[in-house]
């Protein structure tokens, strides 16, 4: 998100428009992608995001090929770097890339011919995650500049939380964020955002409220006394809405841990677009590649 400039983005949110349809028609295919080849490389365990890219590949007739770390050769020793230019041998046309480690996603781009896409990496970012995130919100609200939106959770371990602050900031909106101190990364202010250990305070007033997981699988030691006493304070409910705005919409990247940063009211009440997300992000992540292999040719999504 960090490359990319207002334009860039707003030309990905309107391609997306354009795209999203394809995903209601009878036949969910179109021929923009014919002949090209996508690579899914997902060093982490993923859901939405690897379907998605996989099933938005497919409805522009990609074809689309899908290698786990635990099925590579890494598992045999073989470093990134040549497992990347094995792939770059077969000529794909794109290679997205999840890995656990920062900056991997860009050592596939200086290196590869291919284009290369972002789809997390470690706890620096996921733009494709924001940028579906930045879709819906302009879907259900209009505009960006003004808006009010409280990011929630676990801030210091959050690749989305990074993404969507860069993005919603250059479009002009505010953002708070909260959550335990020791999940509050020190120089998180120097973002631009403002800073709340109390969520209530974070949430006044706000139009889109985004919830985050606890990354336990980040974290070396836990570093909270205990998961209820996190979900204690921090568990968003039905009560915390009350200070936000009355058409306010919650978010959520998903995975959900329903009880811990999430109640079962506002995962399933009428606030909640968290399946507005899941479905966008299909049409966001066609816009991408088309954008890059498609249509106005571009390097990375990074």
């Amino acid at each position: 998100m960090a490359a990319l400039s207002v334009a860039d983005i707003g030309l990905i949110l309107d391609t997306a428009d354009s795209l999203k349809s394809i995903s209601f028609r009878d036949i969910k295919k179109a021929p923009t992608l014919r002949g090209k080849s996508v690579v899914n490389f997902f060093y982490e365990p993923s859901t939405r995001t690897k379907s998605s890219f996989e099933i938005a590949a497919k409805r522009l007739s990609a074809d689309t090929f899908s290698l786990s770390a635990s099925t590579s050769s890494m598992v045999k020793g073989e470093t990134l770097l040549d497992t990347a230019r094995n792939l770059q041998a077969m000529n794909p046309d794109v290679i997205i890339l999840r890995h656990s480690s920062s900056g991997a996603p860009h050592v596939f781009a200086k290196k590869l011919k291919a284009s290369v896409i972002n789809a997390g990496d470690g706890i620096n970012e996921h733009p494709t995650q924001a940028l579906l995130d930045l879709y819906t919100i302009r879907e259900k609200k209009g505009v960006f500049k003004g808006l009010k939106v409280a990011i929630i959770g676990d801030i210091a371990h959050s690749r989305v939380a990074r993404s969507n602050i860069i993005g919603l900031l250059k479009l002009g909106a505010h953002v708070s964020v909260s959550g335990p101190p020791t999940l509050i990364p020190k120089e998180i202010e120097a973002m631009g955002v403002s800073v709340s250990n109390d969520p209530a305070i974070a949430v006044k007033g706000c139009d889109v409220v985004m919830l985050l997981r606890v990354q336990l699988e980040r974290q070396s030691r836990l570093l909270f006394p205990s998961l209820r006493e996190y979900s204690s304070f921090f568990c968003f409910n039905e009560n915390m809405l009350k200070g936000a705005k009355e058409d306010v919409i919650v978010m959520h990247p998903g995975p959900l841990n329903r009880g811990v940063e999430i109640s079962n009211g506002v995962a399933d009440g009428p606030y909640s677009v968290i399946l507005d997300q899941v479905t966008n992000g299909v049409a966001v992540r066609m816009a991408v590649l088309y954008l890059l292999i498609g249509g106005a040719k571009s390097d990375n999504i990074d």
